[in-house]
């Protein structure tokens, strides 16, 4: 369990990660590309991500924390395997994160805005207020185990969920994502943070740690809630 969650959660983050950085950083051929180039590539990063955690033995894909401690919550998770599983997601953020800064190497330095180069490893508010960015988080995450529990339901997805949950990504992201980056997912944005603090980044700034806390609170408690409605809406 602990190498697939590694393996996925660092494929999730070097993809997503990625598409990031190469939207942001000066003199990058894909500069300016776009928030939608965004949220598809962190829609495949989760497919890429949940399929290489599979292929490990034992994996179960869950690549964030607040799926597992909301599928713990209703059952489907044994507590016992909730902190190896988070353990690994976190190890898994921090070397996707890791290997962003090394393909991007060149371009750090090409970019002076110390905003950008925070945003390329974690969110950051659109507009900064504590309740209202709190429940954006929430919201999205809530729809995202809600959203991998119907598909895990459903007949027609079969062995095509992990591509019909790429897709709920991409529409939360799509829908959802404006207000705070749409986070959900406490060791994607942590994780990353962390290696922002601590990597050589040229001309960095500081990361943000005052807000550091909102993409863990909200998404764990959106995980929960998702889970729990999915259990009474569904009947688990």
């Amino acid at each position: 369990m602990f190498l697939g969650e590694v393996i996925g959660t660092g494929v999730l983050i070097l993809l997503g990660d990625g598409v990031v950085a190469g939207v942001l950083l000066n003199r990058s051929k894909a500069q300016n590309a776009g928030w939608i180039v965004i949220t598809w590539a962190w829609a495949m990063g989760v497919a890429m991500g949940v399929l290489a955690s599979l292929a490990v033995a034992g994996g179960v894909a869950h690549l964030n924390p607040a799926v597992t401690i909301g599928l713990a919550s209703i059952g489907i998770t044994d507590w016992g395997d909730v902190p190896i599983l988070i353990a690994g997601q976190f190890v898994g953020a921090g070397i996707g994160a890791l290997l962003v800064y090394l393909a991007y190497l060149q371009h750090w330095a090409q970019t002076e805005d110390k905003g950008l180069k925070l945003a390329v490893f974690c969110t950051g508010p659109a507009i900064r207020s504590t309740v209202p960015n709190l429940i954006t988080e929430i919201i999205g995450t809530a729809m995202l185990v809600l959203g991998i529990l119907a598909v895990g339901q459903s007949e027609t997805a079969g062995a095509f969920g992990y591509f019909f949950v790429a897709l709920l990504v991409f529409g939360i992201g799509m829908s959802l994502g404006g207000p705070t980056g749409y986070a959900i997912n406490p060791a994607r944005d942590l994780g990353p943070r962390i290696m922002h603090f601590l990597l050589p980044i040229a001309g960095k700034g500081h990361s943000d740690w005052s807000y550091s806390w909102i993409p863990v609170v909200g998404p764990i408690v959106g995980g929960v809630l998702g889970a729990l409605l999915a259990d009474a809406a569904f009947k688990l």
